[in-house]
């Protein structure tokens, strides 16, 4: 292989790294502003950083935005995270939840789902917002 050859390589392998490197720094940066909204208890705009092709096919009502409002998250804690083989990059995430009306405290898992929409360049988490209720 000649010099120019082994140059244009490397390039390549650099640009592609960087590529990548951009689109997950991107995921975490969206992983954060995700879980600040959750934490705040801003569940709209978290709403806002859902699929819209999920976003279509649940709608969310006023009063599930309400229901929202009847809690507060505590903790927002990452037990583990991965990208599968497909793209989608899954976290589980543990959470505190306060009940206002009693101010009891319990905890409750939660996975994230997230896809990334090569046309927009944009990640999106794909199973909706956490269902704070499980179990209950």
């Amino acid at each position: 292989m000649g010099k120019g050859a082994l140059l244009l390589l490397m390039a390549l392998v650099l640009a592609a790294c960087a590529s990548g490197g951009k689109k997950m720094s991107e995921l975490q940066r969206l992983q954060y502003a995700y879980s600040a909204a959750i934490r705040w208890g801003d569940f709209e705009g978290a709403w806002n950083l859902v699929d819209p092709e999920y976003r279509e096919a649940n709608p969310m009502t006023e009063l599930e935005f309400e229901r929202y409002n009847h809690v507060q998250v505590s903790a927002y804690r990452e037990r583990g995270a991965q990208v599968l083989d497909d793209g989608t990059a899954v976290r589980e995430i543990e959470l505190g939840v306060i009940n206002r009306h009693n101010m009891t405290e319990r905890s409750t898992r939660y996975t994230e789902q997230w896809r990334y929409d090569p046309e927009t360049g944009q990640w999106w988490i794909s199973n909706g917002l956490p269902d704070l209720w499980a179990g209950q």
